[in-house]
């Protein structure tokens, strides 16, 4: 079922995630084309940098400091939007985390803590976020991963996160657009890798600092891509060429697929001991980057 949604510069969006990387890239663009921005994430002073930053550009927006790995938080960033700004048409949920580590060396309470944020904090935004966009007749877009299909070694409950946010991402269209027919967009944003902090936050067990495999996309191309389908309706979007083709090889050639998948293990380590092992899996970090490491574009060139 489709229905038409407003434009972007009529909007009040809300973005999980926002103090960096593809979250960061769609509040500021969001933001330059006249929407009303409430930014969450863990991390405040970023959010505070990020929202003057919008303001001196001549947009709108507010932040608040949630875990969404927390309903209740969760929660408050809702209500923190309606009273700003009344209601809610878009609601994204990007906030993510990562740990690079075999699957049989990763502990248990360090998947758990990936699997709070990466999933359950999907599933709150989504539960808490329903009841606003079904007054509003708007838009949630969760953002997964060419791993939501395919795979990756040395990110396996990354992938396996991935794989979750799209089946309850599924389930929740069907539910909601199929069943009972009710005028919400549901959207499934599934990027390729991206050019991102996302290696420097994440929780590294190996003995080398993490990377990510070559070639990147841009975060603006998925930001372009998650507010297209906010006032566009689409099902699932797949962002850039590696997530169209490693997707369609693990639906067609799995076999291939997998060896495909192995070869990425060598080219996900830098050739220089970990920096920063501890990521940002259990605390917030100064964030305020758009893209990655090899460029330190902060958020006032963004």
């Amino acid at each position: 079922m489709s229905h038409k949604l407003k434009a972007i510069k009529d909007q009040v969006i809300v973005i999980t995630g926002a103090s960096s990387g593809i979250g960061l890239a769609t509040a500021l663009t969001a933001a330059k084309q006249g929407a009303r921005v409430v930014l969450a994430a863990r991390t405040e002073q970023a959010l505070i940098d990020a929202v003057e930053q919008i303001r001196r550009d001549g947009g709108e927006a507010v932040h608040i400091v949630a875990d969404v790995a927390d309903r209740d938080q969760v929660q408050k960033i809702a209500e923190y939007a309606v009273v700003n700004y009344g209601h809610i048409d878009t609601w994204v949920n990007d906030a993510g985390v990562a740990i690079y580590g075999r699957l049989d060396e990763v502990s248990d309470e360090d998947s758990r803590r990936l699997f709070e944020t990466n999933f359950w904090g999907v599933v709150y935004g989504s539960l808490v976020a329903l009841p606003f966009l079904e007054q509003s007749h708007g838009a949630l877009i969760n953002v997964g991963s060419e791993v939501s299909e395919a795979c990756v070694p040395l990110l396996g409950m990354y992938t396996a996160s991935k794989h979750a946010v799209k089946g309850f991402t599924d389930s929740l269209r069907v539910e909601i657009e199929e069943v009972d027919k009710k005028q919400i967009a549901i959207t499934l944003i599934q990027p390729t890798a991206t050019d991102t902090p996302f290696p420097q936050r994440a929780r590294n067990y190996m003995d080398k600092e993490p990377k990510l495999p070559v070639p990147m996309i841009e975060p603006q191309k998925v930001a372009d891509a998650i507010l297209h389908a906010a006032c566009h309706h689409e099902r699932d979007v797949k962002v850039g060429a590696g997530a169209v083709v490693n997707t369609m090889v693990a639906k067609i050639a799995p076999s291939l697929g997998d060896k495909m998948s192995a070869k990425q293990a060598g080219h996900l380590q830098r050739e220089q001991p970990p920096i920063h092992p501890d990521g940002t899996l259990n605390r917030p970090s100064d964030a305020g980057r758009v893209k990655g490491e090899g460029n330190k574009q902060r958020i006032s060139h963004a």
